[in-house]
């Protein structure tokens, strides 16, 4: 029982100080637009096309004078560029914005040995260590050393590798990486 309070407490003490750092920012341009993702389109110039659309399950949006639009699965750029080319026929070298200006959910797994294993759905995204923290923490017999994300990307599957007992000394602070939608977190 000692042991599960001190780490939960020395969780609890590195989220807080992790918190201030950011291994990775989560730019526009790398960001996968999926379903309930709310997107702010606008047309410069053009202030009445202006809208705030949720992304259908389908993956479509529908914008004025083009009609639906495929966006789940591409990036703001790509996005973007959709945009800019299909109401090009109406407005002429239109420039399009396209911000994604609430995630609808981003869906992680954590299983085997945590107190809580089970699929989570968050609408911003979080690091290994957050992740871990939400499935109530490792269990007395969890492997600290040997935690994997495993991460679909591109028809691959990547295995990354979490060393908890070095993130909880403060060492190789890198390997607390932000989930992405679908990743699975392993404690053996």
């Amino acid at each position: 029982m000692k042991n599960i309070a001190y780490y939960l407490l020395l969780g609890f003490s590195m989220l807080s100080i992790i918190g201030f750092l950011h291994v990775k920012d989560c730019r526009a341009g790398d960001y996968v637009i999926a379903p309930a993702d709310i997107l702010e389109i606008s047309i410069w110039g053009e202030e009445e096309l202006a809208r705030q659309l949720v992304v259908c399950p389908d993956g479509k949006v529908s914008f004025p004078l083009v009609g639906d639009l495929t966006v789940a699965g591409k990036t703001t750029a790509e996005v973007k560029a959709l945009v800019e080319e299909k109401i090009s026929i109406f407005i002429p070298e239109a420039s399009a914005t396209v911000i994604v200006s609430q995630l609808g959910s981003l869906q992680y797994y954590v299983i085997g040995k945590v107190q809580n294993p089970g699929m989570f759905n968050v609408s911003k995204t979080l690091s290994v260590l957050q992740a871990l923290a939400m499935a109530g923490g490792l269990s007395t017999f969890a492997k600290e050393d040997g935690i994997n994300i495993i991460r679909y990307h591109e028809d691959k599957t990547l295995r990354l590798p979490f060393n908890y007992n070095e993130v909880k000394k403060g060492e190789n602070l890198h390997q607390n990486i932000l989930l992405e939608r679908g990743d699975v977190v392993l404690v053996p």
